[in-house]
């Protein structure tokens, strides 16, 4: 496949969700280069805005399998990665698969679970498996985890920890749309919902193969050193008692690869590395007390750094 096709497939699967979610066309290409980046995706927005929708309508998509967990308080790990059910005709107990053993997991608000469920995700998202009843089992090629949470509401919620909100590749908001797509919204959705008959734009096999041209990216050494300064810009900030963790240096640079890929360029420009840098780094960063009664937001910290930090030529 070369990069043409590549951004054929990519304008396809972004143009059938925005059939969805309309109005947002970089958020979704945040969220479809986040899938092609072989990261997850982390939804933080108030009620009402799309956040499900999004991910089902992503993974409608793309002709995957697909499951979805609601998680409450009295969710067990068990109920996500499976347990061993005795069968009599065997006499023996059986392995039986969670959702977890799917392509695309939608973990509808995750903080609503204890830490211990939570956890429960954390060796699947890093390395591709779990673990259970002494075995580790493989996961699918194509494992993208949607997360969604509800940042207003705390009663009931366990809040995730830095090092959980660390394995999320990247967080993004939808935020409320403006009169006139809301308008549009409303209107599409008087007879029946867009998600209801959205079908598959794109094979599971195309999405492999775009997502193996992503890696072959170039990434010159002037854009590796642009994002090691971003990184190193918010470790060395005084108003931060956390900055950004290697990870957020390679989420840079892998989302960089596939914001080329939906461009249908073969190098990384600047430019791709700005676009997506508040949603990988603004959820790494723990801003200090006294900061924070100044009412200085971590949006703010990444943005003075992004003008602060030299852009390279090339």
């Amino acid at each position: 496949m070369d990069f043409a096709a590549a951004k054929k497939i990519c304008d396809s699967v972004i143009a059938n969700t925005e059939k969805v979610i309309q109005g947002k066309e970089l958020t979704i290409r945040r969220a479809v280069a986040c899938w092609l980046g072989g990261g997850h995706l982390l939804l933080e927005d108030v009620p009402g805005t799309g956040k499900t929708m999004l991910a089902r309508a992503l993974a409608g998509s793309v002709n995957t399998h697909t499951k979805r967990v609601q998680f409450t308080p009295d969710l067990m790990p068990g109920d996500i990665i499976g347990s061993s059910v005795y069968q009599r005709d065997k006499n023996a107990f059986v392995f039986m698969p969670g959702p977890i053993f799917t392509n695309v997991l939608l973990a509808d608000e995750l903080n609503r679970a204890t830490p211990r469920t939570q956890s429960a995700l954390l060796q699947a998202m890093a390395e591709g498996q779990c673990s259970a009843e002494n075995q580790t089992f493989n996961l699918p090629k194509i494992f993208f985890v949607i997360a969604t949470q509800n940042p207003v509401e705390q009663h009931g919620t366990f809040p995730l920890p830095e090092a959980q909100l660390d394995r999320f590749l990247m967080r993004i908001a939808l935020g409320y749309p403006d009169p006139v797509t809301e308008m549009k919204i409303i209107r599409s959705q008087l007879i029946s919902h867009p998600i209801d008959s959205l079908g598959a734009v794109c094979t599971e096999e195309q999405w492999l193969q775009v997502r193996d041209l992503t890696k072959t990216v170039e990434v010159s050494e002037g854009i590796l050193n642009y994002a090691m300064g971003l990184v190193k810009a918010t470790r060395e900030d005084h108003r931060l008692v956390l900055g950004c963790s290697p990870r957020a240096t390679i989420a840079l640079v892998r989302l960089g690869q596939a914001f080329a890929v939906m461009a249908g360029e073969s190098f990384v420009k600047p430019d791709y590395i700005k676009r997506i840098a508040p949603a990988v780094m603004e959820h790494r960063l723990i801003v200090s007390t006294k900061s924070r009664m100044d009412r200085v937001k971590e949006s703010q910290i990444v943005d003075e750094i992004l003008h602060r930090v030299p852009v390279p030529i090339k």
